[in-house]
């Protein structure tokens, strides 16, 4: 198979601050020179996929149709300390013996925390 995943693109207002959000939410460092309509994690590290910001004028009017899940050995710890970076966090679930909480990006980018 020829296809691989490169990036994962945020459309955001403000690229910085999303992407300092995402940084420090993935201990991963932001990318130098970072500008208010561009801003990535890991361009050029090669580590996985890339994470992308880009400016949009529109802004977000419904539910992402898209978003990233991620999985916390601790999770209540890492909701915990996503909640002071500011995110926001909406729901618990668990279904299919699966627990996850629904969380938001500073600007209201869904995404989710699951257990191990």
């Amino acid at each position: 198979m020829s296809l691989r995943l490169a990036n994962v693109t945020f459309d955001c207002d403000d690229p910085r601050t999303v992407a300092t959000f995402w940084s420090a939410a993935l201990d991963r460092p932001l990318d130098p020179d970072p500008t208010e309509y561009f801003a990535s994690i890991d361009i050029t590290a090669n580590a996985g996929p890339a994470w992308f910001f880009i400016r949009v004028p529109e802004p977000r009017t419904v539910k992402n149709r898209v978003h990233v899940d991620l999985v916390a050995d601790d999770r209540e710890k890492e909701i915990a300390r996503l909640l002071e970076l500011g995110a926001t966090r909406g729901p618990d679930h668990d279904e299919h013996g699966h627990t996850w909480t629904v969380m938001s990006d500073p600007e209201s980018n869904e995404f989710c925390i699951a257990g191990p």
